[in-house]
This record gives C-alpha cells, sequence and structure tokens, in this order.
C-alpha cells in the first residue's frame, strides 16, 4: 500500500492531490492495493459516493499523467508503481462508478491501452450498473467509442425504460433514437407501438 514516502516519490502533483483524498478514499485504495499484493478480495466496508467517485477520478488522472511524461527522471521502478497504483485506482473506479464522465475516461484510458477485454468489461457494467440518464448522457459523447457502446446499451434497455425518458427534453430524442434502433436490428414490436403512438402524438 502507498506509504508516504512512496507518494511523494511519484511526485508533488500526486501527492497533493492524494493529500486531498478524504480517509475514507485512501483507505479505499490503499485496501484495494493490499488485496490486490496478497490476492484476496477487496474489502467492502466502505460507503461508496459520488465524492469517492470524483477524488478518485482525479487521483487516476494525475497517476496516467505521471506514467506518460516522457522524461528520464522517473525511475523504472516508479513508474512500474505508478503504473500499478492506476490500474488498481481504475479498478476501484469500474466496479463502482455510475457517473457517466468517469466512465468516458475509463473507456479513453482502456482504448489507450488495447485493452479491449476492459471496454467489454464497462459496456457490460454500463448495461447492468448505470441509470438510463447517465447512458443518454453517454450517447452524445464526442468521444465515437464511448457513443457507440452508450448506444448499444440503450438497444438493449427496456421499452419500459425508455419510454420514461420520453418527456425529458434533453434525453426524449436519444431514447427515440433508441426505440428506433430496436425496431430495426431487433424487430421490438413493442417499440414499434410507442413510436406509432408518439408519432400520432406530434401530428
Amino acid at each position: 500500500m502507498p506509504s508516504p514516502f512512496v507518494i511523494d516519490d511519484f511526485g508533488g502533483r500526486i501527492a497533493t492531490v492524494w493529500s486531498e483524498l478524504r480517509p475514507a478514499t485512501r483507505g479505499l485504495v490503499e485496501r484495494a492495493l493490499q488485496a490486490g499484493a496478497t490476492g484476496g478480495p477487496a474489502s467492502r466496508n466502505f460507503q461508496y459516493d459520488p465524492r469517492a467517485d470524483l477524488e478518485l477520478s482525479r487521483f487516476l488522472a494525475a497517476l496516467d499523467d505521471r506514467v506518460a511524461e516522457k522524461t528520464d527522471t522517473i525511475d523504472a521502478e516508479v513508474v512500474r508503481k505508478l503504473r500499478s497504483v492506476a490500474d488498481t485506482c481504475a479498478s476501484v473506479l469500474q466496479e463502482q462508478t455510475e457517473s457517466a464522465e468517469v466512465f468516458a475516461q475509463l473507456v479513453r484510458r482502456a482504448e489507450m491501452q488495447k485493452d479491449y477485454n476492459r471496454i467489454d468489461q464497462l459496456a457490460d457494467a454500463l448495461t447492468s450498473r448505470f441509470p438510463p440518464s447517465e447512458i443518454c448522457e453517454l450517447a452524445r459523447s464526442e468521444d465515437v467509442i464511448v457513443r457507440e457502446l452508450a448506444n448499444e446499451a440503450l438497444a438493449r434497455c427496456p421499452v419500459s425504460m425508455l419510454s420514461g425518458l420520453l418527456n425529458d427534453p434533453v434525453d426524449a430524442e436519444t431514447a427515440r433514437s433508441a426505440l428506433r434502433r430496436q425496431v430495426a436490428e431487433y424487430g421490438s414490436d413493442e417499440a414499434r407501438r410507442l413510436l406509432q403512438a408518439l408519432e400520432q402524438e406530434d401530428f
């Protein structure tokens, strides 16, 4: 687990971000690192909340930026530790986050690493864990892979879930597009009937 000496060894920005984490969030990272080192399961006795999401996202960004620096001043062993802590942090976020912004960060990271297995895992998490409004936000992303993953997830959502978005001024058109895709790709009669009803309302 990262001692103050190791954290300081990672550079000033990382040390600062680490010091700004709440003790509970630092403990979460430390337990995950310890579990990874021993091969045991990580403790789940913690309260994960949106603040932890934000804190871990910032910490991961600082770690990845440091790894990406092309400098001879970073020792190879320090780089190895940086990558290990960053991967652990990403894994914790992948298991817990319900944030569109963090999901996009994790997809971009996996894409840069050409880690397609992780992208598949993130797609599964998107379908099983994320609220529809967050998936709709991702479906409007400028990132092609993020957008496609979100649109695919929406196309697999129950029609009843998509119908709940149709009165939302931001998400309604995204939901309609998902319903059209369900009709075109899956031949959904339920989605077709709902679209027909919407067209009649429009007229």
